[in-house]
């Protein structure tokens, strides 16, 4: 019990305050529309990694070659990244009648972590083992490292966008364009390492 639950804390916290294209997507709508739309970005895992980890745990048991569907995902999610930071690029000073209309913060949110190769890598080579490890010797245990993986990589998160949030009126005028632009340059990085990655897997 005692290992399930610190190996839950552990990639749970690792997950939540790592770098990333979904923790990049957190700070940009935060800076752009408020901590609120980017609390929604933050919650994208508990809408997408169901059907996630149902996958990851079918290729895991049944499927010989995951590398050609990993590929693929990891380079539709390039694309999608590199969409991201063409938009972020081309921000400007938000308006504030204008937030709550344009952020699309949840969609937007599950787009990037349902394309993005990572959920599926760790459920497939780490998270995915360890709950059938745990689920042999009591489903309890498996629950229980669920729960608390995705209370702490969401909590996470979202003490990203609280942060973040609170440091909002630092950046105003150019700053904030600047600050985007910057961002877009870290998402079109992660672009551009997604599908290398793709690329890689598939050939």
């Amino acid at each position: 019990m005692t290992t399930i639950i610190l190996s839950g804390l552990t990639f749970g916290l690792s997950s939540g305050f790592s770098p990333g294209p979904l923790t990049t997507l957190v700070i940009s709508h935060t800076l752009a529309y408020g901590t609120r739309e980017g609390a929604k970005v933050a919650l994208a895992p508990l809408l997408t990694d169901l059907p996630i980890i149902a996958v990851a745990l079918t290729i895991l048991m049944h499927v010989a070659h995951s590398s050609t569907i990993l590929g693929a995902v990891s380079c539709i999610g390039g694309l999608f990244v590199l969409y991201l930071a063409y938009g972020s690029f081309r921000s400007q000073i938000p308006h504030p009648d204008h937030e709550a209309v344009q952020a699309h913060s949840v969609v937007k949110g599950v787009m990037v972590n349902f394309l993005s190769p990572n959920p599926y890598l760790f459920w497939m080579t780490v998270g995915g083992p360890l709950v059938i490890k745990a689920w042999t010797n009591s489903p309890r245990n498996a629950v229980i490292f669920i729960a608390l993986f995705y209370l702490c990589l969401v909590g996470g998160k979202i003490l990203i966008a609280h942060i973040t949030g609170k440091a909002r009126h630092l950046l105003t005028g150019k700053a904030y364009v600047y600050f985007m632009r910057f961002l877009a340059c870290v998402l079109l990085a992660y672009a551009g390492k997604l599908m290398y990655e793709g690329v890689g897997f598939l050939f």
